[in-house]
């Protein structure tokens, strides 16, 4: 399995940069047909939608699109895919961070009975609570 961070994910998504791009693609690719797994953590998806949100300025519901497009490949895995999945479903419809959504989840399915935050958008989530 091969990892990829923050920077090989977003030139593969954005194509913003032709070269880089296609050594993203032809990575990824290479990986594949060796019948080798390309492997997303969680903080590099979590940086991600932070770059296409800040620096691209791209909007949620297109972030929310690539990241399922990407769940459905075959081509990359992700950490825990229940919960990005559990995450992006509470996303879509929220005032809060992804990030947010995505610690609320990660920590539910670790067994944490709420999240304490000072965030007040993240607080009116389910699963958390105001500290």
């Amino acid at each position: 399995m091969l990892g990829i961070d923050t920077n090989v994910l977003v030139r593969y998504l954005v194509q913003d940069d032709e070269a880089q791009f296609e050594k993203a693609r032809r990575l990824i690719k290479r990986e594949v047909v060796a019948g080798r797994k390309v492997f997303v953590n969680q903080l590099v998806l979590m940086e991600t939608e932070w770059v296409l949100r800040s620096r691209y300025v791209i909007p949620k519901v297109q972030i929310i699109e690539a990241i399922s497009g990407l769940l459905d490949s075959a081509e990359i895995h992700f950490e825990d895919e229940p919960t990005i999945e559990e995450a992006l479903f509470i996303w879509k419809d929220s005032g809060a961070d992804f990030a947010d959504c995505l610690i609320g989840a990660k920590n539910r399915r670790l067994g944490c009975r709420a999240t304490a935050t000072f965030d007040v958008k993240a607080s009116k989530l389910s699963g958390f609570m105001a500290a």
